[in-house]
């Protein structure tokens, strides 16, 4: 009887019971996730859908699959709604913009995280400030400092447009994931007659690959999606538009719909815009969470 009356209760003790509460606010957050992500994919691959198709499809079936997928769409907006040229564009921005971006950041952060100095608290928040800065009260004054420094419709002066206003949140970011990494590293380097520069290039950068990994999608994402600021610093010009980046040709191309009946071409060149993004955050997209993670902790 001792042992029938003992074995409920070490199965009550060591068994894992989960209260209904608990699996009905599973259930509900798993749901709503699910419309979420209906929400978001959906839209997506209805574009992509409607790429293949023609225009007397799109506005007379714009539910069904194509019925021959067309391929010369995406040929049309490469080269005659100049998508290839704003593409070209946009890669001569974005890729020189985000190197400097991480670049710079990383040895701020470096600098803020590691050494004592006086005014280190101040230069710290100096960044925090300029996360919260709004973007648009910066427009018409970038519009005369560019024009004034010959930096206007210019690619260098887009460059580093796009690096002052991405610095803020990557250093802010770098700072706590720098915080995280082993000081032992850098004096045991130090005793072996490492110099600074050896110590930073060569034992803290290559350690703080998953955060520099996780701001390079994230600032990847925002330049490569940037409108406002290409569209205040990159105008319409003699020589046909020949700085747009993708967002305005996407805006101009728009708005030749008005006037034209390309929508199939329209659709096509927003997958093209698409492609990239996507292909960078599947491929990426589990770095951004050990990213995330490990920068959340402060040493």
């Amino acid at each position: 009887m001792a042992t029938a009356t003992s074995q409920p209760a070490a199965s009550t003790t060591s068994g894992h019971r989960i209260s209904p509460s608990v699996v009905l606010a599973k259930i509900a957050i798993y749901v709503i996730l699910s419309i979420w992500a209906v929400i978001v994919i959906f839209p997506m691959l209805w574009a992509v859908m409607t790429s293949f198709k023609t225009d007397q499809e799109i506005f007379f079936s714009p539910w069904a699959l194509p019925a021959t997928p067309v391929l010369d769409n995406f040929a049309r907006a490469w080269t005659t709604a100049r998508i290839g040229e704003y593409f070209i564009n946009t890669l001569i921005i974005v890729i020189p913009a985000l190197f400097l971006t991480l670049l710079l950041s990383a040895m701020a952060a470096y600098v803020l995280a590691r050494f004592e100095f006086r005014g280190r608290g101040f230069i710290t928040n100096l960044f925090l400030v300029g996360m919260i800065f709004p973007l648009f009260l910066a427009l018409v004054p970038l519009y005369f400092v560019t024009q004034k420094l010959g930096l206007f419709d210019t690619y260098h002066g887009l460059i580093l447009v796009y690096v002052a206003f991405s610095l803020s949140f990557t250093t802010f970011f770098l700072i706590n994931f720098f915080k995280t990494l082993p000081r032992e590293l850098g004096e045991a380097a130090l005793i072996d007659g490492a110099n600074q520069y050896d110590i930073f290039f060569r034992v803290y950068l290559p350690l703080a690959k998953p955060g520099l990994i996780t701001m390079g999608i994230f600032n990847f994402l925002g330049q490569w999606n940037q409108y406002i600021l290409p569209n205040t610093l990159m105008i319409t010009n003699e020589t046909g538009n020949t700085h747009y980046v993708l967002s305005q040709g996407l805006y101009y191309l728009q708005a030749k719909q008005f006037y034209g009946s390309d929508w199939s071409g329209l659709f096509a060149a927003v997958t093209i815009v698409m492609i990239p993004t996507l292909v960078v955050y599947l491929i990426f997209n589990d770095r951004i969470e050990k990213g995330m993670t490990a920068g959340a902790v402060k040493g």
